[in-house]
């Protein structure tokens, strides 16, 4: 017999793509979004989130965290909103990133913010604190969404008048949109909330449920309707618990994507 070399096995596949940033906007000191490069075989469902991160310092293990898409599903480019957490193992250094830098992302989306999860109905509510909104600018720049609901309400509560980011958008960016823009403006309200900080619209979304006063606002029956409501819940863990009690007392009942319900909240997040 003679020795043969054995041949290296060959490299394990990565479980992360290593994509290129196209973009980043700086909302305020500690909010900011990014564009990435989509991949060709990248495919989602509006309303689903991914795994993002950095390389390690000094050779140390990635650090990632499950983000929100915050573009449709048929977009060639991948954006995410993300605020600058003190001292945060992951978002202290994303803050940073610049156009040409690289991002690691997961290759498995997933999530419950879809519109698989939620049986039909009139109404489709999208209740975000925060970052929370990342899913709605996705689920809004869906066509089914338009197709399967008369009326879209997206409801942003955030701190600061400041950071809501995307208002501009809201309330008129997206009508310009040439796949959803007629759609959105016959079809998608908006309706801020600010908790410190003088508003037309203030206070906590929980309290202006309790209240009646979103309601009154938007014009519409006081509480929510099984036979009427779809609602989508995502930001703050006190929101969502919250809300959810009150969906639940309404006669809402939660749904997933095995068994499609009529109010869905993500529960990676959540905990």
């Amino acid at each position: 017999m003679t020795d043969t070399a054995l041949a290296p096995p060959p490299p394990k596949p990565s479980a992360f793509h290593e994509l290129e940033v196209l973009s980043v906007q700086r909302w305020t000191d500690g909010l900011f979004s990014f564009r990435i490069a989509r991949p060709d075989d990248f495919r989602f469902r509006s309303g689903e989130f991914v795994m993002i991160g950095l390389p390690g310092e000094d050779g140390g293990k990635p650090i990632l965290r499950a983000y929100s898409i915050a573009s449709p599903c048929w977009d060639e480019e991948l954006e995410f909103l993300s605020i600058a957490v003190p001292d945060g193992p992951l978002t202290s250094r994303l803050v940073k990133i610049q156009p040409g830098d690289t991002v690691l992302m997961g290759k498995k989306p997933t999530g419950t913010l879809v519109l698989d999860a939620l049986t039909g109905g009139q109404t489709l509510w999208l209740i975000g604190t925060g970052t929370g909104l990342a899913p709605w600018l996705s689920v809004a720049r869906d066509p089914d969404t338009y197709a399967r609901f008369g009326r879209v309400i997206v409801c942003h509560t955030v701190r600061n008048v400041a950071d809501l980011a995307y208002r501009d958008f809201f309330t008129s960016g997206i009508h310009e949109d040439p796949l959803i823009g007629e759609e959105a403006a016959a079809q998608l309200t908006y309706y801020p909330t600010v908790t410190r900080e003088a508003f037309d619209t203030p206070g906590r979304i929980t309290d202006r449920i309790k209240s009646g006063a979103i309601f009154a606002d938007l014009g519409l029956p006081a509480g929510f309707s099984p036979d009427r409501d779809r609602v989508m819940l995502c930001g703050s863990m006190a929101m969502i618990k919250e809300t959810a009690e009150l969906l639940e007392g309404f006669g809402l009942k939660e749904g997933s994507n095995a068994e499609p319900g009529d109010y869905v909240l993500e529960r990676a997040f959540v905990g």
